[in-house]
């Protein structure tokens, strides 16, 4: 039951009880406190029908942003993706236990790389445009 609904209910009662709006002082007090629940019933269902459609306006922008950000944002995607393959700097793994080593160009400008994990010393080699990891001796 709505509230115009509850508020009617309560109008048909106090009519039904055949109080007399205008001699009587209660009367007049119940028929202005009927007539302020009116309004407030019908004012109240205006701002939920209102806040529905306000509701269903914020979902189409929403889904209009979400088109917008994916065209915007794909772009950066593409670009960061394409930057991954661009840093200096690559992964290898320690011979001697598996711990990944980096190798970036500190490292290559050193010529050796420590393994921070169990402390073998590798010399990197460049011959052949390769990167090789050979234990020093």
């Amino acid at each position: 039951m709505t509230i115009s609904e509850k508020v009617a209910y309560l109008k048909g009662l106090a009519e039904g009880l055949n109080l007399d709006t205008e001699k009587s002082k209660e009367g007049k007090l119940i028929s202005v406190m009927i007539g302020i629940l009116e309004e407030i019933g019908l004012s109240i269902e205006d701002l939920e029908e209102n806040s529905l459609a306000l509701g269903e306006e914020i979902d189409v922008l929403s889904d209009d942003l979400a088109d917008v950000e994916s065209i915007v944002y794909e772009d950066e995607d593409e670009d960061e993706d394409e930057e991954d393959y661009d840093d200096d700097w690559f992964e290898v793994e320690c011979p001697t236990c598996e711990e990944p080593l980096v190798i970036d160009d500190e490292a290559l400008a050193e010529g050796f790389i420590q393994c921070p994990n169990c402390g073998t010393k590798y010399s990197l080699d460049l011959s052949d445009d390769t990167v090789e990891a050979d234990e020093d001796e």
